[in-house]
């Protein structure tokens, strides 16, 4: 299993934390079946963590025309907005949410040059709740493609996340594919396509980052 660079750091603090709490039950409080009790537990949460950090091999899709999902997870809304931020306007957004057991790597949907990156502070409301995508914490990207012009993606902070990263700076030539960030603990990532796209997704649809093609401009 390849781990994400952002979770080497988060490994090796719950490996010790874990480690010491076993050796707390282990030695001073030395009870064998609650050791063992222990033991298991902690061996279960580790592997959670670790799944969470997970970073598989993708095929990337590098078609200029094309839109691919940022993140593996679910489409939970696809709808006509008033985006305010950046191009003013009408646009079409997909929405993508991230439980924990899904891969939390994020991925550029296209590529081209970067135009706009920002960070939001913001609420922790639940990732599927309608006001998250403009409230809580997120970040703001745009990319400009040759074929599809540009398009916004934006990490939205869930309930229990607590840490957006966000790879993208301005003026940064990206690939589609490549990683643009990481979202730590469940998640949602929003699209922002305009109404010329042709939407190839639908709701309950489970994208795989990197892969499944959202939209597409020909």
């Amino acid at each position: 299993m390849r781990i994400h660079k952002e979770g080497i750091k988060p490994l090796f603090v719950a490996l010790i934390v874990c480690t010491a709490v076993y050796l707390v039950f282990l030695f001073l409080i030395d009870i064998h079946w609650l050791s063992n009790v222990v033991l298991g537990a902690l061996v279960v949460l580790y592997a959670f963590i670790l799944n969470f950090f997970r970073n598989p091999e993708r095929f990337t899709h590098t078609d200029p025309n094309a839109i691919i999902a940022p993140a593996d997870g679910e489409v939970v809304a696809i709808e006509e907005i008033e985006e305010t931020e950046y191009f003013n306007d009408q646009r079409i957004q997909v929405s993508i949410f991230m439980s924990p057991l899904n891969v939390h790597v994020n991925r550029y949907p296209n590529s081209g040059k970067t135009i706009y990156a920002k960070y939001h502070p913001g609420k922790f409301l639940v990732a599927w709740h309608p006001k998250s995508s403009f409230l809580n914490e997120r970040t703001s990207v745009v990319v400009e493609g040759e074929k599809t012009g540009p398009i916004m993606y934006k990490q939205i902070a869930g309930a229990l996340a607590r840490r957006i990263i966000m790879y993208a700076k301005e003026g940064q030539i990206v690939k589609q594919g490549e990683d643009s960030g990481f979202i730590r603990f469940g998640s949602r990532v929003d699209i922002i396509l305009p109404k010329s796209a042709k939407i190839k997704a639908k709701i309950g649809d489970k994208p795989r980052g990197g892969e499944t093609v959202i939209a597409r401009f020909n």
